[in-house]
């Protein structure tokens, strides 16, 4: 009988941030670092995917020594920490997005819409802010927008004249209103648009998230492994919520925290420990074990 083979030696390691590197506290542990700083020592790639801003996700890349590209945005934009330079980024076809913000305003939701524009110290556009002296605005936007006043352009018609740089857009809000949003969205847009509603453990609710059609954070993790010369079979990707599944299942290796949505649970290859208990512990001894070996001496 003709033996096993051996697994694929994992190259490339794809984390997701919230819920998977930081904890309930959103915290990033000095486990977490100790334990990361142990798969590059090993000679594994190390890269974040997730669904933060570019902006918001650099500290933790800062704090984990990350050099990889950053796939932000749910793979809507790719940039490269060290210079900032973008290494992708979607493009919604002519016509489309100002028909999305416009059906999503008529249905009455606020949209918030994301630009390439770090170097320029603005992150999105929005329609209004909510007044500087309200402390802590009732609804889950206000308090959004409020804490990132600093890097929002206010356009009041936005939703008529979005701009040409747009690469993604969310709606944040309850759970039920945003995936009534999401059906709507499918049914209307069909196949020209990636959305999904995921669960924001910092701001405690429900982003719809909005992107052109085949964006995932799979698809900035595979050019990103792409241009390393790793195939998809020797990348380790893991996560806990639904705009993890793309890379989760096509990954070579596809892990769930315990934490994660039961949709993630039902396809990962396996599920480590939680992001509050040794998860991602368990995740360095499972990539370890499966690193590359060095060739031994000649």
């Amino acid at each position: 009988m003709a033996s096993a083979s051996p697994p694929v030696s994992i190259r490339l390691l794809a984390l997701d941030v919230d819920g998977t590197v930081t904890n309930s506290r959103h915290e990033v542990t000095d486990r977490v670092c100790r334990g990361l700083a142990r798969v590059r020592a090993a000679g594994v790639h190390v890269m974040l995917a997730t669904g933060r801003r570019y902006r918001d996700v650099l500290p933790v890349a800062e704090q984990l020594a990350i050099a990889e590209p950053l796939v932000t945005a749910s793979g809507a934009l790719v940039k490269r920490p060290a210079d900032h330079v973008t290494l992708a980024r979607a493009a919604f076809p002519d016509g489309l997005l100002a028909g999305v913000l416009t059906t999503v305003v008529g249905l009455g939701h606020e949209p918030v819409v994301y630009t390439d524009s770090f170097s320029a110290g603005f992150d999105f556009h929005c329609r209004s802010l909510a007044p500087a002296e309200v402390a802590e605005p009732a609804d889950v936007l206000g308090r959004y927008l409020l804490r990132n006043r600093g890097v929002a352009i206010v356009t009041p018609d936005l939703h008529e004249r979005p701009p040409a740089d747009a690469f993604a857009c969310f709606v944040v809000g309850e759970q039920e209103p945003m995936a009534a949003l999401e059906r709507r969205l499918a049914a209307r847009f069909g196949a020209d648009l990636a959305v999904h509603s995921i669960r924001s453990p910092r701001y405690e609710a429900w982003f719809c998230e909005i992107a052109p059609r085949g964006v995932t954070k799979w698809s900035g993790v595979a050019a990103v492994a792409a241009s390393r010369g790793i195939n998809a079979a020797e990348v380790c990707a893991v996560g806990d919520d639904v705009n993890d599944l793309p890379m989760v299942r096509a990954a070579g290796l596809g892990v769930a925290m315990a934490n994660a949505r039961p949709e993630l649970l039902a396809v990962a290859d396996v599920v480590v420990g939680g992001h509050d208990d040794r998860g991602i512990e368990d995740v360095v001894e499972l990539v370890l074990s499966r690193a590359a070996q060095p060739a031994p001496p000649a």
